[in-house]
């Protein structure tokens, strides 16, 4: 009996600390402009990251194959992404 209550008591922190972790954003603090063609070759996904609510500024999230973290890219890094992927679907069809 004397132990359940400190049992529970823990198990409410441990739930807080997580929780309260899970809930803050991580955002681009800067965006680079250039983006060398072979990074964006090996592009597997891409997000945006929208500024004004819990972020400061708009970013273009790059998912890279091999990399750990995403990219942080202008999002007008976004148009030449797009003319990379067609070009790569183009080669490969020829």
């Amino acid at each position: 009996m004397e132990l359940k209550l400190p049992l529970v008591l823990f198990c409410l922190c441990a739930l807080a600390i997580t929780s309260t972790e899970a809930a803050i954003p991580k955002c681009c603090i800067r965006t680079k402009n250039h983006i060398p063609l072979q990074m964006l070759r090996k592009v597997q996904r891409w997000s945006m990251q929208s500024g004004g609510r819990a972020c400061d500024i708009s970013a273009l999230l790059l998912h890279v194959k091999d990399m750990r973290t995403p990219v942080c890219a202008h999002p007008k890094v976004l148009g030449i992404l797009k003319k990379v992927r067609q070009q790569t679907i183009r080669n490969k069809q020829k």
